[in-house]
């Protein structure tokens, strides 16, 4: 069979819009979602988080350690998938996984500090962050954050705080 240039386009235009577009809008919504995080973690910046396991904090009287976690499942767009795919065969920094694993252990920590701020806590110690695979593509990730959070008079080391991550 022989096509012309016409036919070729005529048959695969669907295809290239359809991937452009998705790859759009999920680049588009991964920017607003970071966006977003950027937002909350400077909201909840008062509340120190600490991955120190034997921190010792001054309690303020009549007060208790509590667990607080933070979870999330986060999806890749399969337009991502693709492209991961493609820079797998070369050999190359998957950069598409590296942003869904940001994302995710952002988010669980943002979640984790919601609920230490929402019972009034002040610090959590002791973080802790696990991230796994969800599905067999790797496409889906679930990272849970969780430590200890209490109400604290110290003041804090910041040598011991995790830093945000940058965008």
């Amino acid at each position: 069979m022989n096509y012309s240039f016409n036919q070729i386009l005529i048959n695969y235009a669907p295809f290239i819009l359809l991937f452009v577009a998705g790859w759009f809008f999920g680049s588009r919504h991964e920017r607003q979602h970071l966006a977003r995080l950027q937002v909350a973690e400077q909201e909840l910046g008062h509340i120190i988080v600490s991955s120190e396991r034997f921190y010792r904090p001054t309690l303020v009287a009549d007060s208790e350690g509590e667990l607080v976690l933070g979870s999330v499942v986060i999806a890749q767009d399969y337009f991502k998938m693709i492209i991961a795919r493609v820079l797998s065969l070369f050999g190359k920094n998957l950069t598409t996984y590296e942003t869904l694993l940001e994302r995710a252990r952002r988010e669980a920590i943002v979640r984790m500090r919601t609920e230490a701020n929402a019972k009034g806590y002040t610090h959590i110690y002791g973080v802790r962050l696990e991230v796994t695979n969800i599905n067999q593509l790797g496409s889906m990730v679930e990272a849970i954050a969780y430590g200890t959070a209490v109400i604290s008079n110290d003041r804090v080391n910041t040598a011991s705080i995790v830093p945000k991550p940058s965008i």
